[in-house]
């Protein structure tokens, strides 16, 4: 008699995780990325919060943290290398002066025209190794993936 072996047992019941799969999708991305972001002394997190105030304009912390994917806590302790730095400034608002905004400088828009041309270069060989219409049916794909969490759905980890 033999024993059960995994490669027997039918495809939904081994079923391959999501959650990984998006991980190792991400680190692949992200593997072309992370040597150009070295090169100009920005995380990845800074970089995404650089690129949300320039893409923004003004925002508060709480809407940087939503926008950039990033915990609250690790953002303040970044707000303040940031604004450091001379990429950032904080303001308040004039409408409600409880509330403190923050806005792209000029030394952070230069670091952005700086990292721009090899971050295209990167995702047009994307498109070209991997096809740019599936990099959108894709991007369409995790859009919609993503709302699942907006509509309150959720499940397991895998």
């Amino acid at each position: 008699m033999t024993t059960p072996n995994t490669t027997d047992k039918p495809r939904r019941e081994r079923r391959r995780s999501l959650a990984i799969g998006l991980l190792k999708a991400r680190e692949a991305v992200m593997s072309h990325f992370r040597p150009i972001l070295a090169d100009h002394d920005v995380t990845e997190q800074q970089w995404r919060v650089l690129r949300t105030l320039s893409d923004a304009g003004l925002l508060d912390a709480t809407e940087v943290a939503e926008k950039a994917f990033i915990l609250a806590p690790s953002l303040t302790r970044m707000l303040r290398s940031l604004e450091e730095r001379g990429f950032i400034s904080r303001h308040k608002d004039k409408a409600d002066g409880r509330r403190v905004l923050l806005r792209l400088e000029p030394a952070g828009q230069a670091v952005i025209d700086e990292v721009m041309p090899d971050s295209r270069r990167v995702y047009a060989d994307l498109d070209a190794r991997f096809g740019g219409e599936r990099v959108e049916q894709l991007l369409d794909m995790l859009e919609e993936l993503a709302a699942l969490k907006l509509e309150g759905k959720a499940g397991s980890e895998e």
